[in-house]
This record gives structure tokens, sequence and C-alpha cells, in this order.
């Protein structure tokens, strides 16, 4: 594994934001309640861990799409069908704001870490790749796990 090069590492962590102010408003509560308020409660606690990991579980079958088209053999037509896997499992298992979701969402993100894996494995994601990647599932399923305690 290389370095990772720094507007990933900073855009990744920026893109944690979401997660962690979600965990953070499970956790404390009155955190939340001025945000609630004025922009809604989708925007606090469970709602935005919820929301926001089908966002990003959606978001990520594009990055493996991209992945997939690197390649000019056999691999890419499996890449194609992993890379649909994390938005439809959002679409389908993800719903509403609620344990079983958040558990659907944690499921989801280490399994991508497994597609991820593979893909970095085969030479078509980059070097760093798996370093960024560890770093932050294991963050987001943190922040999704504080979730279940609400």
């Amino acid at each position: 594994m290389t370095a990772i090069p720094r507007a990933p590492l900073l855009l990744g962590l920026a893109g944690l934001l979401p997660f962690v102010w979600g965990a953070a408003t499970v956790l404390w509560p009155e955190l939340g309640v001025p945000v609630g308020r004025r922009i809604g409660i989708d925007f606090v606690a469970v709602p935005v861990l919820a929301g926001y990991g089908k966002v990003i579980l959606a978001f990520m079958s594009g990055v493996i799409w991209g992945f997939a088209a690197r390649a000019n053999d056999h691999r890419g037509t499996l890449g194609y069908g992993l890379a649909v896997i994390p938005a439809l499992w959002a679409f389908f298992l993800v719903v509403g704001a609620t344990p079983a979701a958040l558990i659907f969402l944690i499921a989801g993100f280490i399994g991508l870490l497994g597609i991820d894996a593979l893909f970095w494995r085969h030479g078509l994601a980059p070097g760093w790749w798996m370093r960024l990647r560890i770093m932050l599932t294991i963050i987001v399923v943190v922040c999704l796990a504080v979730g279940l305690i609400a």
C-alpha cells in the first residue's frame, strides 16, 4: 500500500462529517436540537446516519463502476455486476431510520470493503486505495454502531 494522496485523504475525511455529526447527536441529543428545529429532524441522529449512509453506498457503486471500466477482460463484466450491489443493497434493504437500517448499512459498508479489496488486488484501484477505505470504513461503522444505541 502506498501513501494516500492529500486530496483524496482530505475529501474522504470531509465525507465523514455527516456520519460523525449523526453519531454525536445520538450521544448528545442537545447538539442536534437547533438543527432539528431549523432544518429538520432528517439532519440529526439516526435519520442523518441512515440517509447519508444510503447516499454514500450509492456513490461508492459509481466509484466501483469506474474501477470496473479499467478492466479489458472478464474482470470488467464481473466488476460491473459487483458495482451495482452497494446501491441496490441500500435501495432495497435500508428503509427508514431504524435499527435494522443501520445494521444493513454496517453490513453494506463491510461488504463494500470486500469489493474494494477485490478491485485493489486486481490492480484496478490505486495502490493507496485500501489504506483510505479501511480507515474510512472503520469510522463509518463505528458511527453507525453508535446510532444503534439510540
